[in-house]
């Protein structure tokens, strides 16, 4: 199988690659992007005509026998994942251990090399598609460093992006030929509000630089607004507990547990078991060494807590697990 590297695009017979410097990948305001890149309208409703009987047949979100490289380093070694709609799963791991890398790559970071394998989205394989058009089908990561950027106001940021979201969602509904309402200002500003309140976010956020100067929970917080206005069907919460003191990561998973519901599925990434006590997942997976080693209930969570990493690999190398 030829390997497929994110940026490499087929047009008239001929593979077209786009460039970037690793580490120079951020989402901006209406998708993920990278600079360099050209950046699309993040359409979070998915595709308009889809067969509903297919979709009800189809696992929302797959991964199957992933193998993903980086400068020639076997980072992923045939991960294996479903996840549906209203459910939240746990991927907890060691540092290193591949799971910040798995978020990229469905995000669609383009410094990853898929060697094997295959990621799919009611049933479409995405890894073709840029990163802003997967944003586009709904597929939203909320970062473990969200990037500042200076000049921008959280307001301007999330403005451009909800409303490109939901201006790209109308005219897909229209080139359908149904018929849909753009988002005016008003109703930008009165969604805004409604989702800050429910985050418990003072007014005066909106007007702060984006990221400029925030505490660590305020970065957070401002990942799960965007995630909240945007209303994706996948979310991935790349350790959203990370840097956080218990009130933060206490007003943050309140936000979480208010916006999953029985139209998204999530992917919790995190160290620790801490956040599962917050928010408490249906499904718990472990990974090292790019590979989930172990599956299971909310309980495995409670287990590796109490047994430790070291003594996990040393079961997995032993082959008791």
């Amino acid at each position: 199988m030829r390997s497929r590297k994110f940026g490499e695009r087929k047009s008239g017979g001929k593979t077209l690659t786009k460039s970037l410097p690793k580490g120079e990948w951020s989402r901006v305001g209406n998708g993920s992007i990278a600079d360099g890149w050209s950046a699309g309208t993040t359409d979070v409703s998915g595709p308009q005509t889809e067969d509903k009987f297919d979709l009800m047949s189809t696992p929302m979100f797959e991964i199957e026998n992933l193998h993903v490289n980086i400068e020639d380093k076997e980072i992923l070694k045939g991960v294996n994942l479903t996840i549906n709609k209203g459910e939240v799963h746990a991927l907890m791991g060691p540092n290193g251990s591949g799971k910040s890398t798995l978020a990229y790559v469905i995000a669609g970071h383009p410094s990853y090399e898929v060697t094997e394998g295959s990621i799919r989205y009611n049933g479409l394989d995405i890894l073709e598609l840029e990163a802003d058009e997967r944003a586009r089908k709904g597929i939203f990561l909320a970062f473990q460093y969200p990037t500042v950027i200076p000049g921008v106001s959280m307001a301007n940021f999330l403005r451009m992006a909800v409303t490109n979201t939901r201006n790209a969602r109308a005219a897909e509904i229209e080139a359908a030929g149904g018929s849909a309402t753009k988002m005016t200002p008003r109703e930008f500003r009165r969604l805004m509000k409604e989702k800050m309140a429910l985050l418990k976010m003072d007014d005066s956020f909106a007007t702060r630089y984006l990221n400029e100067g925030f505490s660590g929970g305020e970065k957070k917080r401002a990942e799960i607004l965007q995630m909240a206005l945007l209303e994706p069907t996948m979310a991935v919460l790349d350790e959203t507990d990370s840097g956080l003191d218990i009130d933060a990561l206490r007003v943050v998973s309140e936000g979480v547990n208010a916006l999953a519901g029985p139209e998204m599925g999530v992917l919790l990434i995190t160290h620790y078991q801490r956040l599962l006590n917050y928010i408490k997942p249906h499904f718990v997976h472990i990974m090292m060494d790019g590979r989930i080693v172990q599956e299971g209930g909310p309980e495995l969570a409670h287990e590796l807590e109490a047994k430790g990493y070291e003594l996990l690999r040393a079961e997995v190398t032993a082959g008791a697990i």
